[in-house]
């Protein structure tokens, strides 16, 4: 698959037109930002091959804390795969790849190995993202126990899912269950192209951010902040015509943004340039 379908499939995710993409696909496809040339299908095997070495600790009459202990003593403590506390917005944290490679990664990354390992399985992992902070949540019916990859796989119960929201936002709000409920592979692959805007940005990493605004933007068209960013985006990098017509759109969706008389400067601005081009 060429590096333009890769990202139309994500993009198809994303906006609901595709639902077929399975989630390792997605996180790899994400990671196409990062590597152009990904081998995903390679990477794909890896994950194969993890679940497989976690079918054979497991016997066939095993329970759901069965598979959970086993894969949590293959995972954390044979591979020693761990939260990266130490260079936590790497962009490689971000990248499924990298995190199989490295073996280490943030809360989102890891929970998705987690996921999709399960999944191979047919054991029921679901992804839940917490404020600040991303856990899966195992539930057979007979058997169910939250489970934190980031932490080295620790067991957790509904009060300690809140407790970790309200001590990683650091108390900026109350968190009622409804924070627990199982999200979508469309709102994970969402959440980690957010993470990689930030990290972007901060790195000045300008076409990459650039390649993420537009997912995002093709995801929800209507989300006016997306368009604001990629004006800014636009405009550092002197592409002034995007730059005016993202900063327009930002104010057609946001007519009453708090912002409004800063953007209409730099709008007047632009203005300016074009006309002494011309």
């Amino acid at each position: 698959m060429v590096f333009y379908d890769k990202v139309q499939a994500l993009s198809d995710l994303l906006a609901g037109r595709r639902d077929t993409v399975e989630l390792d696909s997605a996180a790899l496809l994400v990671a196409t930002i990062e590597y152009p040339g990904l081998e995903i299908n390679r990477y794909r095997r890896e994950i194969d091959r993890h679940a497989e070495l976690v079918s054979r600790r497991l016997g066939p009459c095993s329970s759901g804390r069965d598979f959970v202990m086993a894969a949590n003593a293959y995972l954390f403590e044979e591979l020693g795969f761990h939260g990266n506390t130490t260079d936590y917005y790497n962009p490689a944290n971000s990248c499924l790849n990298d995190v199989l490679t490295l073996r280490t990664g943030i809360p989102i990354t890891l929970s998705v190995l987690y996921i999709e390992i399960a999944r191979r399985l047919a054991r029921p992992v679901r992804g839940i993202g917490l404020p600040g902070h991303f856990v899966v949540r195992y539930d057979d019916g007979a058997f169910q126990t939250y489970i934190d990859p980031f932490h080295g796989g620790r067991l957790l119960d509904a009060g300690d899912c809140l407790e970790v929201a309200r001590s990683v936002s650091r108390g900026a709000a109350p968190f009622d269950r409804s924070v627990l409920a199982p999200v979508t592979n469309r709102q994970i692959i969402t959440r980690m192209l957010n993470n990689l805007r930030g990290i972007y940005f901060a790195r000045r990493a300008h076409r990459k951010a650039l390649a993420v605004l537009n997912l995002l933007i093709g995801a929800n068209p209507g989300s006016a902040e997306e368009y604001k960013q990629r004006a800014l985006v636009h405009q550092q990098t002197g592409r002034m015509r995007e730059a005016r017509a993202d900063f327009e759109r930002y104010l057609e969706l946001a007519p009453e943004a708090a912002d409004r008389a800063e953007v209409e400067t730099q709008l007047g601005s632009i203005r300016r340039w074009q006309v002494r081009l011309n």
